[in-house]
């Protein structure tokens, strides 16, 4: 089992920068994907972002390549997600995922658990116009 704990959401206005965290316990996290998803009200989940256990690869949303930028820090167990330029339709409930093993691309596009094993309760991000 592993445990995320999600950190770091709250209200900015358009333009702004957010930048969440995710504490992991319960596995070895440096053998460990992790990733990001999101769930704007009234839409289905969306999956944002993933980054492979080194680090060297990563994934990301039409949506949120050029502004989001995922990274892992494994000596304090904590992946991150930086977010700038963010707008209105970026508002949502971002949940932290990990997961056992690398995927394709087309797999965390498809939900609803994209290729990921494990799941926080998420973080609200609210983006003022």
């Amino acid at each position: 089992q592993v445990q995320l704990v999600e950190s770091g959401g709250g209200l900015v206005q358009a333009g702004g920068s957010l930048k969440l965290s995710c504490a992991a316990s319960g596995r070895k996290f440096s053998r460990t994907v992790m990733g990001w998803s999101r769930q704007a009200p009234g839409k289905e989940r969306e999956f944002v972002a993933a980054i492979s256990w080194s680090g060297g690869s990563t994934y990301y949303t039409d949506s949120v390549k050029g502004r989001f930028t995922i990274s892992r820090d494994n000596a304090k167990n904590t992946t991150f997600l930086q977010m700038h330029n963010l707008q209105p339709e970026d508002t949502a409930v971002y949940y932290c995922a990990a997961g056992r093993y690398w995927k394709d691309s087309s797999d965390y596009e498809r939900g609803p658990d994209f290729g990921m094993d494990y799941w926080g309760k998420g973080t609200l991000v609210t983006v003022s116009s």
